[in-house]
């Protein structure tokens, strides 16, 4: 028997190195580096160059602008409005393709391509090199190649994106989301001095405040029409000097948001409010081409305000405006509007003969054979979209030599760029079919290392097994639908509510006299779930909807305050009783006392930084909040952190947790602190039961905290505590922490529920069997999921963002919390 034991547990800790092998041999497949045609774009030898309108352009980004913040009824960008108004600023919705977070998007408005959804990733890896732009082509590599001088301030995303291409530059780290005023400050001091001067091509300005705003308290936060109004003053500097001073005279101004947000003020995902941004093109010299228009709009649906352009189209238009080749790589089409700023017809022809042309190199790299043997009798309306694109392609080629006159070719020539950027755009990803089912074929192997034992134990534990093994399908079978991927919180949520139905049940037929045992206890623990399923909005459709958080803590900060107040009052009494029983004296229950002290005072510091206004209405902790001033938020935080990692040494050196089951339990006590009363309560606890607790409570309570399986949702706002500057260690543990702060707690509050049962090493055995085999089946379906699903409208917007979540899920809350942590300690207990 124990050596069938350890061959289980071999087995186990060997399906999951597989397991994560799997991950990496399918993400190389379903994640491919797309591939760029080398060089920088030149204009054909002998060719004559054509005057452009422009001569520089001002490039400010604004993080997060949705398109409503400038053109709606509520947008605080009046003096913008007025310039749409008398027709100096072109306004267009840019619709930002999903992923819609920074590095991605900057790559789209810079390159004019379709970066791959692994940009995602490595948008969060801000010491990451692997995917600068240095030696693909961009308007920047444009303007440089013509010896333009370049100058950035704002978002570091750019130095790090164009190494050595700024002459002077000034950037700003992007995740220090509680900054929403110096970090702009440190963009528009830089605005002046850079305005007399005249030797510069482009100035790249990227403001983080409003996107730091959103993250904090959404798009109608307090603070959101304050921060429209600074940006919209901005804009009205620069376009002032643009009127004012000569050399500015031929000066553009291009204002923009690199994505939007959702109504909880995130972004990542592909809601509408997400990926529509402002886009306006300004200039005093469009009064004379183009009439103005009515701003603002008071209403549009789905944020589609004026004419909606890809931001991808930024890239050709700027090249058309400034007179560049368009950068080789570019799948934009030239922003029709703006071609009325050439009045000949001709002029317009060439500049989207030019588009096309460039763009046609790419989809006949694209689809060789398809473009090599095009037919002369095609048909441009059947066959595959290949062979369309490569008709409609003939087509206008054969107009383009055959004619003098090409004004009648424009349809035909916005017909095959708009055909070919839908489709190349869609075509962005080649996938490794091998590599991704590689994987597959190992997470498989890891499932079948896993079924062994855990098919013993669910035998074993009759109906409980029965309920196990139809969580799982059930689960499996969800992956395969975008709509319960994107409300995965309901399966969990209605699972759970079930479970404790039936535990109710169970225990109803003992009684007892304690207090909230029995079922009381699991009635108990129902309606607290109740309570913590309306305590934070998740998902997709009820995002931002009202729930316990924002309508009764929020405007009742007390609240919030009592239950700080009481949960650090708790855990400093349970800790100093710990130290004085460990110390023998009693003046050495002070050291937890101290250490919660500095955490509570760390809370205020950080929460006047962050939320000022939660303290507000709370003048007597105005003393302490100017003492925290003081000193920096990092010191503060380093000294909590010393104080818990010293206590907990104490605990492991008195508790010695390897000694014995009586050593366990006492060291889970002071690890944890606070004991899950409406858990370890449970009268005739039995091992199915907790693996299923173990399950359903890790998963249902990351969704209860506002996660979801959208990129949007990733919280980043403690991922800095205690951390001077980025370390790509530091902040990757620091928000694993933070989001899956809920899983982690309960993970091992399973640990005391082990303890008070007293079960055997058999039960650890079965609840680490059944926690790996999930993870495979979890692993298992979201793959088959993706590969099945390739072509699927959402397989970017929802299934790969769920595909990182199973990811960090099996990595971090499944190797190292459950196996590596929960699992040692338990299987100390037993030998």
């Amino acid at each position: 028997m124990r050596l069938d034991s350890r061959v289980g547990k071999a087995a186990i800790y060997l399906s999951n190195i597989l397991l994560i092998l799997s991950l990496v041999i399918f993400a190389k497949g379903f994640f491919p580096h797309k591939a760029f045609l080398p060089g920088i774009a030149a204009w054909p030898e002998g060719s004559v160059s054509r005057s452009a309108p422009f001569n520089r352009v001002v490039f400010m980004v604004v993080d997060a602008l949705r398109s409503d913040f400038v053109y709606g009824n509520a947008s605080h960008f009046t003096f913008t409005q007025s310039l749409i108004r008398s027709g100096a600023a072109l306004p267009f919705t840019g619709h930002a393709s999903p992923p819609t977070i920074t590095m991605p998007r900057v790559k789209a408005i810079t390159t004019g391509t379709v970066p791959s959804f692994v940009d995602l990733v490595l948008n969060f890896a801000e010491s990451d090199t692997t995917s600068t732009l240095r030696d693909q082509d961009s308007w920047l590599a444009q303007l440089k190649a013509r010896d333009g001088k370049l100058v950035m301030y704002g978002d570091d995303t750019w130095l790090r994106l164009f190494p050595e291409f700024f002459h002077r530059a000034d950037g700003t780290t992007s995740f220090f989301v509680s900054d929403y005023t110096e970090v702009d400050n440190n963009v528009t001091r830089h605005i002046p001095s850079e305005l007399e001067l005249d030797d510069w091509s482009a100035m790249t300005l990227h403001f983080l405040g409003l996107d730091h705003i959103g993250h904090k308290t959404g798009p109608r936060g307090p603070n959101m029409p304050a921060k429209q109004a600074e940006m919209d003053g901005i804009v009205q500097r620069i376009y002032t000097a643009m009127e004012e001073t000569e050399h500015l005279n031929s000066c553009l101004l291009v204002l923009l948001g690199d994505h939007g947000m959702n109504e909880g003020g995130n972004h990542g995902a592909s809601s509408p409010g997400e990926v529509s941004t402002a886009l306006t093109f300004i200039s005093p010299k469009f009064k004379s081409a183009f009439e103005g228009q009515h701003s603002p709009v008071h209403d549009a649906v789905d944020y589609k305000y004026y004419d909606v352009v890809e931001q991808s189209d930024i890239v050709p238009t700027m090249a058309a405006l400034l007179g560049f080749p368009i950068p080789q790589n570019n799948l934009g089409v030239v922003i029709a509007r703006l071609l009325e700023l050439w009045t000949a017809q001709e002029d317009q022809y060439d500049l989207l003969y030019e588009n096309a042309e460039q763009i046609h190199t790419i989809a006949q790299a694209t689809f060789p054979a398809v473009f090599a043997h095009t037919p002369s009798d095609c048909s441009t309306t059947e066959g595959d979209d290949a062979e369309i694109l490569a008709c409609l392609w003939q087509r206008v080629s054969h107009a383009h030599t055959s004619s003098s006159t090409h004004g009648g070719s424009i349809s035909s020539l916005e017909e095959f760029l708009y055909k070919a950027q839908d489709l190349l755009s869609g075509t962005a990803s080649n996938y490794d079919l091998t590599n991704m089912r590689a994987g597959i074929a190992l997470s498989v192997l890891a499932l079948g290392l896993c079924l062994p034992s855990f098919t013993r134990g669910v035998f074993d534990s009759g109906a409980d097994g029965i309920i196990l093994v139809s969580t799982m399908l059930i689960y499996a079978i969800t992956m395969f639908a975008s709509s319960y991927v994107e409300e995965e919180h309901q399966f969990w949520y209605w699972i759970l509510s079930a479970w404790l139905i039936i535990l109710f049940c169970k225990d109803a037929r003992y009684s007892s006299r304690q207090a909230i045992h029995g079922p009381l206890g699991s009635g108990l623990a129902f309606l607290l779930l109740l309570a913590i399923r309306r305590w934070h909005q998740t998902g997709q459709k009820y995002a931002g909807e009202p729930d316990l958080l924002t309508d009764l803590v929020t405007p009742n900060p007390w609240i919030l305050w009592f239950l700080v107040v009481l949960t650090y009052a708790v855990l400093s009494r349970n800790l100093s009783g710990r130290a004085v029983k460990w110390m023998g004296a009693r003046q050495m229950g002070l050291l937890p006392v101290l250490v919660s002290m500095s955490a509570f005072l760390f809370k205020i510091a950080f929460t006047a930084a962050d939320a000022p206004e939660l303290l507000e209405s709370f003048p007597i902790l105005n003393p302490l909040v100017v003492f925290v001033s003081r000193y920096p938020l990092v010191s503060l935080a380093r000294v909590v952190f010393l104080g818990l990692v010293h206590l907990l040494g104490c605990a492991m050196y008195y508790e010695a947790p390897w000694q014995g089951a009586e050593n366990l339990r006492s060291f889970l006590g002071a690890f944890q602190d606070v004991v899950s009363i409406f858990l370890i309560t449970q009268t005739r606890t039995v091992v199915g039961e907790i693996s299923i607790l173990a399950l359903l409570l890790q998963y249902a309570t990351f969704f209860t905290f506002g996660g979801t399986n959208s990129i949007a949702t990733i919280d980043l706002s403690n991922a800095y505590n205690g951390v001077g500057g980025y370390n790509v260690a530091a902040v990757g543990v620091l928000t694993f922490v933070s989001n899956w702060a809920a899983p982690i707690w309960w993970a091992f509050a399973v640990c005391q529920l082990f303890s008070a049962a007293q079960l055997s090493g058999g039960g650890v055995d079965f609840m680490m069997t059944t926690l790996a085999t999930f993870a495979c089946v979890h692993t298992l379906a979201i793959m088959v999921a993706c590969l099945v699903l390739r072509e699927h409208l959402f397989i970017w917007t929802v299934f790969s963002p769920k595909y990182l979540y199973t990811a960090a899920w099996v990595v971090g809350q499944h190797t190292v919390v459950n196996m590596l942590g929960v699992g040692s300690l338990l299987r100390r207990r037993h030998g």
